[in-house]
């Protein structure tokens, strides 16, 4: 069996949940409490995966009025079945959120289950314990986890889409990025940390397993190099996860880089992002009081914080997925890429299709640029590539490939930009963005499609997408009418 099957059969798993009201979102949370401990159990390192545990008297902690001594893993949990298995569950869940320290208690603080029916728990841990765990070590635990993740995403019910960044796209980012040993990595909007792995493995596969580095800069990769932030609890959690799955024990923030939280966060030599689209909730503006322009456009504050997060030294750089509303925004947009192209050099704006991920609508773009040592003058030109415009239409049907960004990474990578012959592939001096405003609403082809039916989505992919949000909807009206019931019978017990 290998991890695919794997995934496959861990994410039935979702169906025994249904009847409890849990979410996909949820019940990827609750399956990264359970894995965890089969996983330390899988690679014989319970006790690394529990480094830094401190517990009161050893192994005792207070319970009520009882010292008790308590032994949390997998093999007890198994053991267990019922009421029995529920309330133990429930007590380890509590125990390495309080009395763990390092990751273990960041990935369990505050943690609860959603289950309520002990049996689909039982049911849970039964079918994960019976899986083929040689083959999924063989093809690697995080692997194995990321799919779990990129599953997920995929299902449009989970409303995970926002977390993660389709593979394809995060590794053509940073193959094209060529992170180093030594240079801080940083992702200020990181969601599952997907970034910051790819980069980690770049790296790992440029020297033999880090085998090439002196043990200072090894030690530097697994602890310091790659960084993140990450707003939502859930999230984090999962980014947490990912991490120690990937041996990578850098800092994950839980918090907002876009509040005085994120002023901290800069000499960085590389940032790979995708950071939320929108405006801040009811329209409030940037917390940050050391932006120059102060906006509710997310996308627009999370742009000036990733270009002043950067050393000014010639060779820091970035590559972040931004929306269209970006590049053409008047008002601060204007001045914020003005000042983008002031101190670094923008000079590769790719243009992505649309349905690769987000709504059917939304089109997005990645922009790659390096800070400049001076503040001033250092974008005299800029490349763009039409990858949107007579593009096939992805979903879920036709992912994205590596094969699809094949001329996009061949025109990037040319020695001689001006040699490509290459229709999707132009430039425009920055004496001609500044004439048309510094929009950078630019490099698109020539549509040859119908123009009344260009936004239009296909059609049975969106029937597909109404009939996933019709289920969606039933699914929740089920769990409420039974958590309904349960309260109307708790009342009438009482009664």
């Amino acid at each position: 069996m290998n991890n695919q099957e794997i995934v496959s059969k861990l994410w039935n798993l979702c169906n025994v949940l249904r009847d409890d009201g849990i979410t996909y979102h949820q019940y990827v949370t609750e399956l990264t409490y359970i894995l965890f401990l089969k996983m330390a159990k899988e690679t014989g390192a319970e006790d690394r995966f529990s480094q830094g545990i401190t517990l009161i008297e050893g192994q005792k902690f207070t319970n009520g009025e009882k010292q008790v001594v308590l032994d949390y893993s997998w093999d007890r949990l198994t053991e267990k079945s019922g009421l029995e298995l529920y309330k133990y569950y429930k007590d380890l869940l509590r125990f390495f959120g309080t009395y763990c320290t390092g990751r273990v208690r960041e990935i369990y603080q505050g943690a609860a289950t959603n289950i309520e029916e002990p049996k689909n728990l039982e049911k849970i841990i039964s079918t994960i314990d019976s899986l083929d765990w040689f083959s999924a070590r063989e093809e690697g635990l995080g692997n194995l986890y990321e799919g779990l993740l990129e599953k997920n995403a995929g299902e449009k019910k989970s409303g995970a889409g926002q977390y993660f960044t389709p593979r394809v796209l995060i590794d053509v980012m940073t193959r094209l990025m060529k992170p180093q040993p030594g240079e801080r990595c940083n992702d200020p909007a990181c969601g599952t940390f997907g970034f910051m792995i790819a980069a980690h493995s770049y790296v790992r596969r440029h020297t033999d397993d880090f085998f090439d580095l002196d043990a200072d800069v090894a030690e530097f990769e697994r602890k310091g190099a790659f960084t993140g932030c990450e707003l939502v609890h859930e999230t984090h959690r999962l980014a947490l996860m990912n991490a120690m799955l990937h041996d990578i024990d850098g800092e994950i923030t839980l918090g907002d880089t876009l509040s005085n939280l994120g002023k901290g966060m800069k000499g960085y030599d590389l940032v790979l992002t995708n950071p939320p689209f929108g405006t801040k909730k009811g329209g409030e503006r940037a917390t940050r009081d050391d932006f120059t322009w102060s906006t509710s456009n997310k996308q627009l504050n999370f742009l000036q914080h990733i270009y002043r997060s950067l050393k000014p030294d010639g060779k820091a750089r970035a590559a972040v997925v931004l929306p269209d509303n970006v590049l053409f925004a008047d008002g601060d947009g204007a001045q914020i890429r003005a000042d983008l192209m002031d101190k670094c050099d923008l000079h590769t704006v790719l243009r992505l299709p649309t349905g690769i991920f987000y709504a059917q609508g939304v089109k997005t773009n990645v922009l790659f640029f390096t800070r400049g040592k001076e503040a001033k003058g250092n974008t005299r030109e800029v490349w763009f590539y039409d990858l949107r415009t007579n593009m096939p239409s992805f979903g879920k049907t036709n992912p994205l490939k590596k094969e699809d960004f094949q001329n996009f990474e061949a025109a990037y990578e040319a020695a001689d930009r001006k040699a490509v012959t290459d229709e999707r592939w132009s430039v425009f001096t920055r004496e001609e963005i500044e004439a048309k405003g510094n929009s950078l609403d630019l490099g698109l082809i020539r549509d040859e499609s119908v123009v009344d039916y260009e936004d239009l989505p296909d059609p049975a992919e969106r029937g597909r997408e109404d009939m996933e949000q019709l289920e969606e909807a039933l699914d929740l009206i089920k769990g409420v009418v039974k958590r309904l019931e349960g309260l109307r019978k708790k009342e009438e017990g009482v009664q």
